[in-house]
């Protein structure tokens, strides 16, 4: 079964009526061999808060090194997004898989009157996913109440309840006590339970958990806990039984929950108090009680001290039941680390840009409050609803703005933007256009705002889902060498194999891939084809139901340069409909003008200029480890590393690459003043090269440690090459501080987890994805991204089929807009090719004249000399000798 075929079934499920009970999921299951028996699992319920709170608790538990499952909703983008392990989400050949093997028993089901919901299958989806992978631990974020809800068919080890207020209540009750009694009913005997309810509600909380035997821990925050949280938010509802459409109630938000009708005896096993905004993105939050001290968090809000709070006391009593540490680095680096896009994000600074899905009026209250600790001129709104909202209260509720544009996302249920525009008017702002599309009404916000502006999109996560996906897309340029090269190309991009059949033959030129909503998708290749050139749709757009359910569709679009310069022009000629910025991105891909006259040669005279600006550079590694796997312990005394750097810049390097750390498979992590010491010294001995002290050869720093990073600058590093790849925000300030160039690479563990056996459907477009959403949040942390470079990370969670095709596609990278690294010397994918962990030198010189032709701006290798040699090479037989130029 193809992945389009899968989605399409699943989506369709839509269309059943949501019906109370478990037993549904619970036959499902059975068919399938009982998987949830085989997991550890984490529920959490509540009116608001869960979203953020499965995060949070994922995030410190998988710092703790277990294997993760998390499941959540809505998606923003791709289906695949609900079910994810250990950070990365399911593939798509995963789904045709579970798809192909339900769906008989699923139509059976449906032709007798029994028919399942698609929350209901996707649930079961996801816990079948997390017993294939083997997870240890997966957190299940509930859809609706609780007690009835499709996740309520495992038996957790620890539950949550964030809070309660009236929501859903022609389901799950008329009262607080009735909605909080079947949420409460998640609790099971023995598995703690987490709450930081209060009043009435916890006091049925209290009785329920009683009842079934399982404990209670009770946690309270700073300020509105029961604030209306827009991560909740489920605006399919109507066809999709989970709750991401809570309309919670008010409460008094003067109240100190500290004050709470619980005992004097009975003292919460975490107080939190929220400390404020540290960043565009970041808030602290202090914990006392069972942990004390103050955390950074990537969620800004008086209310995420809660949701980080349950979060604490929840992966605190998982890891207990799982018998497994949890120290504070852990609770400390996973909270930091927990981004939960969408959901307030800030994805610019100047102006400030926020994207936030909040959609009715106690949203809107919490959204003002927290923009509130933003300091900015002008706010322009860019807002989208559906239908069946409360336009007129919750245009009311946002923030006073200067001007608005109204917009409409992809989706029946959207409501008219000139409606929307007569509510915002209503509502006392002046400036109010009508426009359409959500992306062109955002590009038009910006555009009309100033630099100390506010920029916010608001109403609806869809329009959130397609606000952020222009703003991400990524225009990939395939290399396709031959027929078969055109069919890979086209297999990957996710078409069916009648499409790759029918435009290999036509893939034949320059071949780009891109993602789009589906209606647009499908008219950039009409426009490609009218033009001369080919296109091919893959994922849903091999459906006639193009963009179902949210999907963002992947199009395939070949041809030559004049055919692509037409097709650039045809598309910004279009009148609307977001296409303006596909043929911006497009004409920046293949290298041509844009659509508004710039020209994409020309020089940008403001950048800074490097070894790797007009040429691939030479990095040579320097370790100053005793169990690096190639040379641990050879440069350890500070003689031997000078003398290392002389004999690396006699054969032509251009940066020298200090490790203090080894992030080999199974390596012991080393401690930040361990690490300091080592580095550290060597960094200012080898300032004694001449060619170093003059900054003719740069000096980089390969650590993951902040402290690390601030040490080794002052100390004279001149990069930072971080193999986390700038997760932690405090290595994204250090980076932002000091103004440096700084290497962003893709991992998913380091040290490397030899037992991590992550799943790609196509490697590189995932890891161009990623490392997108990575540039992002140095985006926001204020990093130039001129000073950017980009690793794939060969061998860091990959299998070495994979290696290869990294090493192989390197010049997609490209498309990132940033120089490119490949670090390929001495790893496990030359395992493959037959060379032994002693006898990779001349594999490694293979591939580096690979890289470099293929399009490596820096390749990073022990042996400097023979590398140096390919590198020369590749330059002098791509053109490098034709003027009388030097190729080094």
């Amino acid at each position: 079964m193809h992945y389009h075929e899968a989605a399409a079934f699943l989506f369709d499920l839509r269309r059943f009526s949501v019906k109370p009970g478990t037993d549904r999921v619970e036959a499902l299951l059975a068919h399938l061999g009982d998987p949830q028996a085989d997991v550890p699992f984490v529920q959490i319920a509540g009116s608001n808060g869960k979203g953020s709170a499965a995060r949070l608790t994922e995030s410190v538990l998988r710092e703790a090194g277990l294997s993760v499952g998390l499941y959540t909703s809505p998606h923003l983008s791709a289906l695949a997004e609900r079910v994810r392990v250990d950070g990365r989400q399911m593939t798509e050949s995963a789904i045709a898989d579970f798809v192909e093997a339900v769906r008989p028993w699923l139509i059976d089901r449906a032709a007798a009157g029994e028919p399942l919901t698609f929350f209901e299958v996707v649930t079961a989806m996801a816990v079948r996913e997390f017993a294939r992978r083997d997870v240890d631990v997966a957190v299940l974020e509930v859809g609706l109440g609780g007690e009835y809800d499709a996740t309520s068919a495992v038996d957790p080890v620890a539950t949550a309840v964030t809070n309660v207020s009236l929501e859903h209540t022609d389901v799950l009750g008329d009262t607080i006590a009735e909605i909080a009694r079947t949420k409460a009913r998640i609790a099971r005997p023995d598995a703690p339970l987490v709450t930081a309810c209060e009043g009435e509600a916890l006091d049925v909380v209290r009785e329920v958990a009683g009842e079934a035997g399982a404990p209670v821990t009770r946690v309270v925050g700073d300020g509105a806990s029961e604030a209306a949280d827009p991560d909740d938010s489920d605006e399919d509802a109507e066809a999709d039984d989970s709750d991401e459409d809570a309309e919670p109630n008010e409460r008094d938000e003067g109240a100190d929950p500290t004050d709470s009708d619980a005992e004097p005896d009975d003292p919460p096993a975490f107080a939190a108090s929220y400390e404020g905004r540290v960043s565009a993105t970041d808030a602290e939050v202090a914990l006392a009680g069972e942990r004390e001290g103050t955390y950074r968090i990537p969620l800004v809000g008086r209310h995420q001290a809660t949701n980080a709070a349950v979060a604490v006391a929840l992966a605190d009593r998982t890891a207990a039941a799982l018998r497994t540490d949890l120290n504070d680095r852990d609770v400390r680096d996973g909270l930091a680390r927990a981004t939960w896009p969408g959901r307030f994000e800030v994805v610019d600074t100047a102006p400030l840009t926020v994207l936030d899905g909040a959609h009715n009026p106690a949203a809107a209250r919490t959204l003002a409050a927290t923009l509130a600790e933003y300091d900015y001129d002008d706010l322009h709104l860019v807002y989208a609803a559906m239908h069946d909202k409360d336009h007129a209260e919750t245009a009311a509720a946002l923030p006073d703005a200067a001007t608005a544009v109204t917009c409409r996302p992809a989706i029946d249920r959207a409501e008219d933007p000139a409606v929307l525009a007569a509510a915002l008017r209503s509502a006392g702002v002046d400036r109010v256009t009508a426009g359409d599309d959500v992306a062109d009404a955002l590009a038009a916000a910006v555009d009309r705002a100033e630099a100390g502006d506010c920029v916010l999109l608001v109403g609806s996560l869809f329009a959130v889902a397609e606000a952020r996906a222009a703003r991400m897309r990524t225009v990939r340029e395939r290399t396709v060498r031959g027929v078969d090269g055109a069919a890979h190309a086209l297999d990957t991009a996710g078409v069916q194999p009648d499409g790759i059949a029918a435009h290999r033959d036509g893939v034949d030129h320059r071949t780009l891939t891109l993602r789009l909503r589906g209606d647009r998708a499908e008219r950039v290749a009409a426009a490609a084809r009218i033009v001369g050139g080919d296109a091919a749709l893959g994922g849903l757009g091999a459906n006639e139901d193009r963009g179902a359910g949210g999907e963002h569709v992947p199009v395939t679009v070949a041809g030559t340069v004049a055919e692509l310069r037409a097709l650039v022009d045809r598309l910004a000629a279009s009148d609307g409909g977001g296409l303006g910025g596909v043929a911006t991105d497009i004409a920046a891909s293949v290298g041509i003008d844009a659509p508004d006259g710039r020209s994409a040669s020309a020089d940008d005279e403001s950048a800074p200029e490097f070894p790797w600006s007009d040429r691939t550079a030479v990095m040579g590694v320097l370790n100053v480890t005793p169990d690096s796997f190639h040379d641990g312990g050879r440069h350890a005394d500070l003689d031997d590393a000078v003398a290392g750097v002389e004999r690396m810049v006699d054969a032509g390097v251009d940066i020298v690459d200090v490790g203090g750390e080894s992030t080999r498979p199974g390596a012991d992590p080393v401690p930040a003043d361990e690490e300091i010491e080592r580095v550290v010294p060597t960094i200012e001995a080898i300032q004694s090269v001449p060619a170093v002290g003059s900054g003719d050869v740069l000096v980089s720093v390969d650590t993951r440690k902040p402290a690390v990073a601030r040490a080794a600058l002052d100390a004279g590093a001149d990069i930072i090459n971080d193999v986390t790849g700038l997760e932690d925000p405090a290595m994204r300030s250090v980076v932002a501080d000091a103004d440096c160039p700084v290497i962003v690479m893709h991992s998913l563990d380091a040290p490397v987890d030899p037992d991590a056996d992550p799943e790609y459907d196509d490697v590189v477009g995932e890891v161009v994805d990623a490392l997108r959403e990575r540039l992002a949040l140095a985006d926001t942390a204020g990093i130039d991204r001129d000073r950017v470079i980009v690793d794939p990370g060969i061998g860091f969670g990959k299998s070495p089929a994979e290696d290869f095709e990294l090493l192989a596609r390197c010049g997609e990278f490209a498309a990132l807009g940033c120089p490119v690294l490949v670090g390929h010397s001495h790893k496990s994918l030359y395992g493959a090719v037959g060379r032994d962990a002693d006898d990779r030198e001349h594999a490694t010189v293979a591939g580096t004249a690979l890289a470099a032709d293929r399009g490596a701006d820096i390749v990073r290798v022990h042996d400097v000399a023979e590398n140096r040699a390919a590198v020369d090479v590749a330059a002098a037989a791509n053109g490098a000798l034709r003027d009388g130029e030097d190729p080094e």
